[in-house]
């Protein structure tokens, strides 16, 4: 399943660029924990750690950085129990705001390649919508900043990846997005 979506930020494209990528657990609503566990000086190569949460259910990805090329494009590569991830941003300069767009393809293992098979267009579907509210809450997140580009949100969760501490960006508000 491959899909892209791009969204327009208020932002320029050096914050929205190290926001998107430093910040992954504060804007995704999905992702609750992205812990570095081998960082690489050029980027590419840096291993992490990924824990994502949807309807209840936990699951945990190791990454791996495939593309860094500040300010304009990153990739990742992650790998599951269930399904491969393969996730492509590109940022755009549009003169003080930015294009971001999001390609991604998932590669489902062992009976959830049936289910895919069987239920795609759902899945498509599902897949598409949480993209979109992915984006924008990206958007919204960076839009409605008015501290300094190093200001991070409140808040920090516990558990999994080697049970590190993360800023993160879960509460009612992420969860719930206008």
């Amino acid at each position: 399943m491959k899909q892209q979506m791009s969204v327009e930020i208020e932002r320029p494209i050096e914050e929205v660029f190290e926001y998107t990528n430093k910040h992954v657990a504060e804007w995704s609503l999905t992702v609750v924990e992205n812990v570095v566990t081998d960082e690489k000086p050029e980027g590419v190569g840096t291993a992490f750690c990924c824990i994502t949460e949807d309807h209840g259910r936990r699951m945990e990805f190791q990454g791996v950085v495939t593309r860094h090329e500040p300010p304009t494009a990153s990739a990742v590569h992650l790998t599951g129990q269930f399904f491969d991830i393969d996730a492509e941003y590109l940022f755009e300069d549009l003169g003080g705001r930015t294009r971001v767009t999001q390609r991604s393809s998932v590669a489902p293992k062992g009976f959830i390649r049936i289910f895919f098979f069987l239920f795609g267009w759902l899945v498509t579907r599902a897949g598409c919508k949480a993209q979109e509210n992915e984006l924008n809450n990206l958007k919204r997140l960076l839009e409605q900043r008015t501290k300094s580009p190093d200001a991070l949100p409140d808040g920090h969760m516990h558990g999994g990846c080697n049970d590190r501490e993360l800023s993160t960006k879960h509460g009612a508000e992420a969860a719930n997005p206008p």
